[in-house]
């Protein structure tokens, strides 16, 4: 139990219980590692017609019950995995169940951007809450109205405060932050003051997933040292383009950094490739790739579990944020 649990508000929900589903077990040890709490146990089966079953192996009744599983490739499968998760908790007689979703890939899916186009962000969001979700904590999604889709309390964490840290142990006096795109903007000026510098913005038009292109940069890069900011990294293509238009515009060094490191089809290596990246810096949101040399992964365990703590304890975990 979480020390400070004893005086949960009212007492009506007691000991912390926590699962986790096969996405990422390594995030999910390290998280109860923090919290002083075992991860339990769960077995899931497939049957001979391809049927997933999953069963909880520790008791849930009436207890604080947190499922860690980001939404990763194969995701469909780590999605049902999470949802008949939810269902076994709920039938189990939880007092409350939190989904722990560092990586929500559904996110991308937020606006109706074509006809007759599905809007699978928040589809899912009504599929976790009709399987029993109490509760939401994720960090950094795709855009800010994906919150919105959620018919539940939903913690959004950022991991701005430990890229922060990171890089501010460089010489940051000649140092520009650079946005992809317009829709990063607000959190990469939000970057920029944690780290005193100025910041800057591609003018993006995407064509297709694998098929993007900045036509011009907004602001000042010539002769500076770059930090690319985006939520995700999967491909590369749009980190890819953007390089071009820091070498045309004369940039000096680029470091590239995310939240959610998918590095899909040999992104890393196709960024390492390139002379002006310096460093790729990711966490570990999802398993991160094999090891680089120029790849960094930060760890976002402390802060989840942290939160964690605090949504068990009925205590705010907008301090966890209040930087950004």
């Amino acid at each position: 139990m979480v020390a400070g649990a004893a005086g949960l508000c009212s007492g009506k929900v007691r000991d912390i219980t926590v699962f986790s589903g096969s996405a990422h077990p390594e995030l999910a040890e390290e998280i109860c590692a923090h919290l002083g709490t075992p991860l339990h146990p769960v077995r899931i089966d497939r049957f001979a017609n391809d049927v997933i079953q999953v069963q909880l192996q520790a008791n849930c009744r009436e207890r604080d019950v947190f499922l860690i599983q980001p939404l990763i490739p194969p995701t469909q499968e780590h999605l049902v995995e999470l949802l008949l998760m939810l269902d076994a908790a709920r039938g189990a007689s939880a007092a409350r169940i939190t989904v722990v979703m560092p990586h929500y890939a559904y996110a991308r899916s937020d606006k109706k951007d074509a006809p007759r186009i599905s809007i699978g962000g928040r589809l899912v969001a009504d599929l976790l809450v009709a399987a029993g979700a109490s509760r939401v904590l994720t960090m950094t999604l795709h855009s800010p109205q994906v919150h919105g889709f959620f018919s539940v309390p939903v913690d959004h964490l950022h991991a701005l405060r430990e890229l922060a840290a990171h890089f501010r142990r460089y010489d940051l006096s000649n140092t520009v932050v650079v946005s992809p795109d317009l829709g990063g903007a607000k959190e990469a000026a939000h970057f920029a003051r944690m780290l005193g510098t100025d910041v800057a913005m591609g003018a993006k038009q995407r064509f297709s997933d694998d098929r993007v292109v900045i036509s011009s940069i907004i602001g000042d890069v010539s002769g500076k040292d770059v930090i690319v900011i985006d939520d995700e990294i999967a491909k590369g293509s749009t980190v890819i383009e953007l390089l071009q238009r820091l070498r045309e515009r004369g940039a000096r060094t680029v470091r590239v950094a995310c939240t959610h490191g998918l590095f899909s089809g040999g992104a890393v290596e196709r960024l390492s490739a390139v002379p002006e990246v310096e460093e790729i810096v990711c966490t570990n949101t999802v398993p991160p790739p094999k090891p680089s040399d120029k790849l960094t992964v930060l760890s976002i365990a402390p802060a989840l579990a942290d939160a964690m703590r605090r949504i068990h304890d009925g205590e705010s975990v907008s301090s966890l944020f209040d930087t950004v």
